[in-house]
């Protein structure tokens, strides 16, 4: 946490457990850096086995806490990703009714997610274009996407959903690959296949494991620069509590460390 107050960067999130497995840890460190750190924590909230009632009261955690910002998600099936999607019977189904549920319970700027490679559910990009305009309408103030290996795939999706008249930021994820072990897990994440220009990449230098970091930085910062380059409101770096690879990045494209 100290390195990254270094980068002064707009927010920092905790991410819940598969299926919601680490809420109330989740809430509790969320807490922490809210009174030990001068960084602004941004709390995830899922639809995940909870009930309005359940969600009601963490949102009123976090606002005793005197965190305004919340990252509203449905999130992963409880079994996993690829198995079916089932509602708490006493909760919500659809993240644009967590935005609304949050915004009713107090005065929070809300973020959403995003799916430039498609979400695994989805039946198209224009589908998720369509999804991001319902949450833009219950009122999300912005949005992050999952983690971008194909920039065209970002601004694709940024491209539709401008196009039907929604000017919600979208801001591309991150995250370096330093080890060929995480190209599969990366794959999981994003939803689908990474593309050949990066997974060639990497698995050219894959019996070098410092030659593997070094690339993995150097894809993350062309990325970075070009997503920059096209307007992008902002970075938003998966550190999976590994920040010394986002540092790097940040201070390969001259910003301030």
């Amino acid at each position: 946490m100290q390195r990254l107050e270094r980068l002064s960067p707009s927010f920092v999130s905790v991410t819940y457990g598969a299926g919601g497995s680490t809420r109330d840890r989740t809430v509790r460190i969320t807490e922490r850096i809210a009174r030990e750190t001068t960084l602004t924590p941004m709390a995830h909230l899922t639809c995940v086995g909870s009930s309005r009632a359940e969600l009601v009261d963490v949102i009123a955690q976090y606002a005793a806490a005197g965190i305004r910002n919340v990252m509203a998600l449905r999130g992963d099936p409880a079994g996993g990703l690829g198995t079916p999607w089932t509602a708490h019977p006493d909760g919500l189904d659809h993240a644009d009714q967590l935005v609304r549920l949050v915004h009713e319970q107090g005065d929070f700027t809300v973020g959403v997610a995003a799916f430039p490679d498609k979400h695994p559910e989805s039946a198209s990009l224009d589908h998720d274009a369509d999804v991001l305009v319902a949450k833009a309408e219950a009122g999300a103030a912005f949005a992050v996407t999952q983690m971008v290996f194909d920039v065209d795939n970002y601004l694709r999706l940024r491209d539709l959903v401008a196009a039907r008249g929604c000017d919600l930021p979208i801001v591309p994820g991150l995250m370096p690959v330093t080890n060929v072990r995480q190209l599969t897990r990366m794959a999981d994440l994003s939803g689908g296949a990474l593309p050949d220009a990066v997974v060639s990449r990497l698995r050219a230098v894959e019996d070098d494991p410092v030659a593997v970091r070094e690339e993995g930085v150097r894809i993350a910062t062309e990325h970075a620069q070009r997503l920059m380059d096209e307007g992008a409101p902002g970075l938003h770096f998966y550190t999976m509590n590994r920040s010394t690879a986002t540092v790097e990045v940040f201070s390969a494209l001259g910003l301030r460390v």
